[in-house]
């Protein structure tokens, strides 16, 4: 029976950690995910207005293919500090690629960005952004467990017109594999269908884990985009000020290409469960983790593994917002 993982998060897979760091006064925060001893890694970059770094060193045609930490960060472009302060702090823990004796650990961390610079929180920090601090902060601070909802890059997320955040869930599928998602959740879309209380990732919900809410019979939409005209009155209509970031992971030794389709299935989680997804005004990312003893070898078992995780990513998706609006 598939069901959720014992914590129903991504912290399910077998050694992944995840740690938060937020600052109250700048109403922003990092949120990173530690793949320790370095996982698989891809990723798939489909907004288009995305921020990140260190994504082009998981191409298939590159040398390296892993991460030692994927970075979830607020704060726009100053957020990408964040991935310096998480690299430094892995590095000094005996994380990363050691080229030489005498070099220093060289964690690969790639690392993505939201907006959230016009929620109201004290932004003038001049030529100290405080995001290298909190990206080493939420790097010490990894655990099993973790918060959901307005923490970490969440803290000042929006999704469409309410209050976004960071979300998590995980599967459990019969034959031991175990699929995660993680999401920091800023889109321009809504994950509200017309009636503004159910869902769009509702078919997936386990266990009434975002409330449970179901869409009565009336309930249809054929506006492509309904909140259009209430989103221009916000100011949220704006190139690269909204995004959905999100890490899907699994216990299983994948490869690049194959983790690369899985990253490019997990998409179709986030446009289940965001209306409208990957619009230009948007930076969705989805990276893909994969670390494990069972190989993947046939296609079959890959497209389950992606169908599952873009299940459990418009689950992940629905349950950041449902913890910051509850």
């Amino acid at each position: 029976m598939v069901r959720p993982g014992p914590l129903n998060l991504i912290t399910d897979v077998p050694g992944l950690r995840v740690g938060h760091a937020t600052d109250e006064r700048v109403r922003s925060g990092v949120t990173a995910l530690l793949c320790p001893g370095g996982w698989a890694a891809a990723a798939d970059v489909r907004g288009g207005g995305p921020g990140e770094r260190e994504v082009s060193a998981l191409a298939l045609e590159g040398l390296v293919g892993q991460a030692h930490a994927i970075v979830f960060s607020g704060g726009s472009v100053f957020g990408l500090g964040a991935g310096d302060g998480a690299t430094a702090a892995l590095s000094l823990m005996g994380q990363g690629l050691k080229l030489h004796p005498a070099s220093p650990f060289l964690p690969i961390v790639p690392t993505a960005i939201l907006h959230d610079l016009g929620n109201g929180g004290d932004k003038a920090f001049g030529l100290e952004p405080p995001y290298r601090r909190l990206g080493i902060e939420a790097v010490q601070a990894a655990g099993e467990s973790f918060a959901l909802g307005p923490v970490g890059a969440g803290r000042g997320a929006k999704a469409g017109l309410v209050p976004g955040g960071i979300g998590s869930a995980s599967t459990m599928l019969e034959d031991g594999l175990v699929v995660g998602a993680l999401a920091a959740v800023n889109p321009l879309g809504s994950v509200f269908m017309p009636d503004r209380r159910t869902y769009w990732a509702w078919p997936f919900e386990m266990d009434g884990e975002f409330g449970g809410a179901r869409p009565g019979p009336d309930v249809v939409s054929h506006e492509p985009f309904p909140a259009l005209s209430r989103l221009m009155t916000a100011g949220r209509v704006d190139k690269g000020a909204n995004t959905t970031l999100a890490v899907v992971a699994v216990n299983a030794a994948l490869t690049g290409p194959q983790l690369k389709r899985m990253a490019i299935m997990a998409h179709d989680g986030m446009a289940r469960a965001v209306h409208p997804a990957h619009t230009p005004f948007d930076g969705d990312i989805v990276f893909a983790v994969a670390k494990g003893d069972a190989p993947v070898d046939r296609h079959a078992d890959v497209a389950r593994i992606g169908s599952a995780a873009a299940d459990c990513l418009a689950r992940a998706i629905a349950r950041g917002v449902y913890e910051s609006n509850r």
